[in-house]
């Protein structure tokens, strides 16, 4: 298990990983299930973060050289309305604009 995880992470793995064997499943099987369980409920409760769609990216980077989705949290931060439909060119025109 992963150092991070809790006690209560560990008895949830185990759990999840001995059911999912009683349903059939192989050990290796097993322990990917129970693993991604816990995984999901960790990010669900802010625990560990969703490397994804978390950040802004570097701010010595310029806009274009960003991300999609870290140019969404920016647009998030600026509270920039109908950030969700935009593509990246005009994200990194709505940030500008606002600055």
């Amino acid at each position: 298990m992963p150092p991070a995880w809790s006690d209560k992470d560990e008895r949830q793995y185990e759990h999840i990983k001995q059911n999912a064997q009683q349903r059939g499943k192989s050990e290796e099987r097993a322990e990917e299930i129970a693993a991604r369980t816990v995984n999901k409920q960790r990010r669900s409760e802010g625990r560990t973060p969703n490397k994804t769609t978390q950040g802004t990216g570097n701010p010595n980077t310029g806009l274009e050289d960003r991300t999609v989705d870290e140019l969404r949290n920016r647009a998030a931060e600026l509270q920039i309305e109908g950030r969700s439909k935009m593509n990246k060119q005009e994200l990194v025109d709505a940030i500008r604009s606002k600055n």
